[in-house]
């Protein structure tokens, strides 16, 4: 769970301009932080299917973001792939 603090620092290293709260960026990052914190969670708790769905949930989030992201923004795309470190 990410709390108040993570999620302005997140925020202030992604966001676009001052009060950039739902941009695509952010969002990427935000969902990127709570991927890696549930994945983080799974590996102790194998059998939580619960929280294994929700993580397949984020996840095709996220890919929806960056679709768009890739098709409207090809720029703003690649500077995020780069921040994040998500591709190869």
């Amino acid at each position: 769970m990410l709390t108040t603090r993570q999620k302005t620092k997140i925020i202030k290293e992604t966001a676009v301009h001052d009060k950039d709260t739902g941009s695509a960026e952010v969002q990427v990052a935000l969902l990127s932080k709570r991927i890696t914190e549930l994945t983080d969670h799974l590996k102790k708790h194998k059998k939580d299917n619960h929280s294994r769905r929700g993580l397949l949930g984020m996840v095709a989030d996220r890919q929806t973001h960056l679709v768009y992201l890739k098709k409207n923004h090809p720029r703003r795309y690649s500077t995020i792939i780069k921040k994040l470190d998500l591709k190869k």
